[in-house]
């Protein structure tokens, strides 16, 4: 049965204490924090990316055509990219030039080296020189070449092999919203050097994978203790969470077994946690709440983290820093946040079963539709605070964990069903895996967690995996 909250003496705030549930940015006293309007995360706080974005061709080809207006093409392509701006949140394109000889590579060498990547848009036949030229400046570099374009595509695959070379890869195809998927990898490696996690625990990090994460990717991990923690709590008005709480409470389905003063206490450390990022600088928070933080905070972080997850940034269960790197590593490709999860396979469909307490309520993203939910006790605990989200179905998921600087696992699948049922954590999808279903739980490995995302992010996660060198193995 739905518990019966008393509202009225439980809501009676001020009007400053309801900006929450009203606008864009939350206020605490007066300290204004900005949420994510986007569809991207700001996993990067102090900057967006820079990528150098460039149009290689020859002048008067005879291929496609030799009619070929090369600023006419410039014009129509760029009429592309301003569709796409959406999709091409954090992007400075710091570079934007018509490229038609080497001497102009050497002239904006500089300015190319500065950015963390290049885009360069194919436009005619008889490149070869130009593109030698690009990748010899040794900077991340992805070619979009839509067919027609020219003939030099035959080599692409084979620089692509090069081990030694340049980061490199290409997309043949007549669909420009590719333009968007060419920087991607790069965006996300950018999220990565930028971001920072922190760790509420009174145990010692990882020191060996907390190294590893600054060496390759420039992720900071840091440690915050209980009486810091404790600290962020207690500065929180009570208005505001009491605020905070009438807006969860409101656009639930249903509150079924957390009491008032739960959901108070729960909504009071999740503005907390914001706070506490926003302090630091940081983008994604865990908690090691099942270990030396069980029972040390006034309640359980769940709602914090489902919280955090929906503006764009990253609560993260359990202490569990690598789904923490995976997190950040999806929501700089495609700007939407991980589903931590528990699996539990089905093999007469093919299936795992995620599950796991607490779920996302805009796994589209921040700007995305926000999924049903309800207000749960934690169900092994029966205790706590849990938004119970109801995740679609009919939708393509990637399965992902980074399990070190080097290795990586994955796999793909098609939600079939959100089960509702008392077994298991509250959040649940069942995912029918494409592959060999069987060959998933015979071979797994590297603890329970992975982290899933909506999409089908193979080949993100390919062109990431390339630039990086870390070796990619699809788990079905």
């Amino acid at each position: 049965m739905d518990r019966k909250l008393k509202r009225r003496s439980f809501f009676q705030v001020s009007a400053a204490g309801s900006a929450f549930a009203a606008g864009a940015s939350s206020l605490i006293g007066n300290q204004s924090f900005a949420r994510s309007s986007g569809p991207l995360s700001p996993g990067s706080r102090n900057s967006n990316v820079k990528i150098a974005k460039v149009y290689m061709a020859k002048p008067e080809p005879h291929w496609p055509t030799p009619t070929l207006d090369l600023n006419e093409e410039v014009q129509r392509y760029e009429r592309e990219f301003s569709l796409l701006k959406d999709d091409l949140a954090g992007v400075d394109f710091t570079v934007n030039e018509l490229i038609t000889s080497t001497e102009q590579i050497q002239n904006l060498s500089s300015k190319i080296k500065e950015a963390e990547g290049l885009l360069i848009v194919k436009l005619s036949i008889h490149t070869s020189d130009l593109f030698q030229a690009f990748l010899a400046l040794d900077v991340p570099t992805v070619v979009f070449a839509e067919p027609y374009s020219g003939h030099e595509w035959t080599r692409y695959g084979q620089v692509m092999k090069d081990k030694e070379g340049a980061p490199f890869d290409c997309l043949l195809t007549s669909d420009y919203s590719q333009l968007a998927a060419a920087v991607r990898p790069i965006r996300a490696i950018h999220h990565l050097r930028e971001a920072k996690i922190l760790n509420v625990t009174s145990r010692d990090l990882p020191t060996e994978f907390v190294q590893s994460m600054r060496s390759k990717f420039g992720t900071q991990i840091e440690k915050i203790d209980r009486e810091r923690m404790l600290s962020e709590y207690n500065d929180i008005p009570d208005r505001a969470a009491q605020s905070e709480a009438k807006r969860w409470i409101a656009e639930a389905e249903r509150v079924v077994e957390p009491s008032e003063d739960e959901i108070f206490r729960s909504c009071k450390l999740a503005l907390a946690m914001e706070k506490l990022l926003e302090e630091e600088g940081a983008t994604v928070m865990t908690v090691d709440c099942y270990g030396s933080m069980f029972h040390q905070l006034p309640a359980f972080p769940c709602i914090g983290f489902t919280r955090l997850n929906d503006m764009g940034w990253g609560g993260i269960c359990e202490s569990d820093l690598r789904c923490a790197v995976t997190h950040i590593l999806f929501q700089g490709l495609v700007g939407k946040p991980g589903f931590i999860s528990d699996p539990t396979m089905d093999m007469s469909k093919d299936s795992a079963i995620l599950a796991h307490c607490l779920g996302s309520t805009r796994m589209d993203g921040p700007s995305g539709e926000r999924a049903p939910y309800k207000i749960r006790t934690i169900m092994e605990r029966r205790e706590g605070a849990v938004p119970q989200v109801r995740m679609r179905i009919g939708q393509k998921v990637t399965q992902a964990l980074l399990v070190d600087q080097d290795f990586m696992l994955y796999f793909i699948g098609d939600t079939t069903d959100a089960p509702d049922t008392e077994r298991g954590c509250r959040t649940k999808i069942t995912v029918h895996i494409d592959g060999d279903a069987e060959k998933v739980w015979k071979n797994w490995s590297h603890g329970l967690h992975r982290v899933t995302c909506y999409g089908d992010l193979t080949k993100d996660l390919e062109r990431f995996c390339r630039f990086k060198k870390i070796e990619l193995v699809n788990e079905a």
